[in-house]
């Protein structure tokens, strides 16, 4: 069988999946991608590169459509350079991000296409206007409708579709619903595992464990798509109530969704000239290796994970797997994972106090921590295990294909 993944930075989502059918050796999987993806072992990698940047001045509407274009036709030139050397891919499997699933049915009209449908853009409802600190204007409407043009298409191209979780699916128009598939990837609990005895060595020489009172904050980037801003503000008054906590923050400066700022200016650093903190006890560790990074979710006490409407973060599972207590925000991708005094514990996204009151209740009742811990990794053990996901696709690729 000839599976063909498409994935600007694969192997992303289809990481799993992709390697439990390269490991059974039966198959030719390859992946298309550009350069600076990293190699899989029994994946075959060919490289494609968008010919272009976008055109200058070019209207802000429709600037990420020209990209997602130009994008999506090289991704078909790379196609049917292949086809020209006689490779005929069963199934293809796309995210339809970076428009790169809006053309392979064009050059492969008889492969299935299945598409990765990550998030619909919504004036309100979802992102956009949730946070008044932020507000949305008319302007921000026109675009979002605009913006929603490569889903659309990508759409009305794919033979079926895959959403992680129910509520990202529930944002496509209800018309698509029939077509979109509810299967997360999963994450690997045999490494994201509670460990008693970890300990985390911090730049400054500290060395912190399960026994000292830590909360931890991780997100790709510090921004308040991650409530950030909330949880900076949280931040203040728990250093102020525990003089023995310490915070640890693992996250970039740069900005993965939303609003940029003006060069040389970071949320971390407005919020810095903001809240006063001691940063002998609240350590930023940047972007950091895989490994330091489970590490810190090993001797955290409460996981704080914030998030207004949006997708739901690996890094939330990953450290519900690890046992954490995770104080999330009550927004919609977190209340359908957590249930609040069962498996993690739900506050307030604006409310900085909530969050300092909740870490308060982690740090004083250690019977609850553990109890809530150990739900939080059976949930994830459950619905969110990796064979899960991998099965999830196997069941869709059999359904047009002798995959079984």
């Amino acid at each position: 069988m000839n599976i063909l993944f498409i994935h600007q930075n694969f192997p992303g989502q289809f990481r799993h999946i992709a390697l439990s059918l390269a490991r059974e050796d039966k198959h030719h999987i390859l992946c298309l991608c550009e350069e600076h993806a990293p190699s899989l072992p029994g994946i075959e990698k060919v490289v494609y590169k968008p010919s272009r940047k976008g055109t200058p001045k070019i209207h802000g509407y429709v600037a990420e459509l020209e990209a997602h274009v130009i994008r999506g036709q090289e991704v078909a030139r790379a196609l049917l350079s292949l086809k020209q050397k006689g490779y005929k891919p069963d199934i293809i499997v796309a995210h339809m991000g970076w428009g790169e699933a809006l053309y392979p049915k064009d050059i492969y009209p008889e492969a299935t296409l299945i598409t990765f449908f990550e998030f619909f853009y919504h004036a309100e409802g979802a992102d956009v206007g949730f946070d008044p600190e932020y507000p949305s204007t008319l302007n921000d409407r026109l675009r979002i409708r605009t913006k929603n043009a490569t889903n659309l298409l990508s759409l009305h191209a794919a033979d079926i579709g895959i959403s992680p979780t129910a509520w990202q699916r529930s944002l496509y128009p209800v018309e698509f619903h029939s077509k979109l598939r509810l299967i997360h990837e999963g994450i690997n609990t045999d490494i994201a595992v509670p460990d008693a005895k970890a300990c985390i060595t911090l730049p400054s020489g500290l060395q912190l464990t399960k026994k000292d009172e830590v909360i931890t904050y991780v997100s790709r980037n510090l921004e308040p798509y991650r409530g950030f801003h909330i949880f900076m503000r949280a931040v203040e008054i728990i250093c102020q109530r525990r003089p023995d906590c310490h915070v640890i923050i693992v996250g970039g400066d740069e900005v993965s969704y939303g609003r940029k700022l003006p060069a040389g200016e970071t949320y971390r650093r407005q919020m810095l000239k903001e809240v006063s903190i001691n940063p002998a006890r609240v350590h930023f560790l940047g972007k950091i290796p895989y490994a330091q990074y489970l590490k810190v979710l090993q001797v955290s006490s409460a996981h704080v994970y914030l998030t207004i409407p949006f997708v739901l973060s690996w890094s939330m599972l990953e450290a519900m797997s690890a046992g954490c207590v995770v104080i999330g925000s009550a927004t919609p991708p977190v209340q359908e994972v957590i249930e609040h005094e069962v498996n993690g514990l739900l506050v307030d996204f604006f409310s900085p106090q909530q969050i300092a009151d909740m870490a308060n209740k982690v740090f004083d009742d250690k019977t609850r921590l553990v109890r809530i811990g150990k739900n939080a990794r059976k949930t994830i053990l459950r619905n969110f295990n990796l064979q899960a996901g991998i099965d999830g696709y196997r069941k869709l690729f059999a359904e047009f294909t002798s995959i079984k």
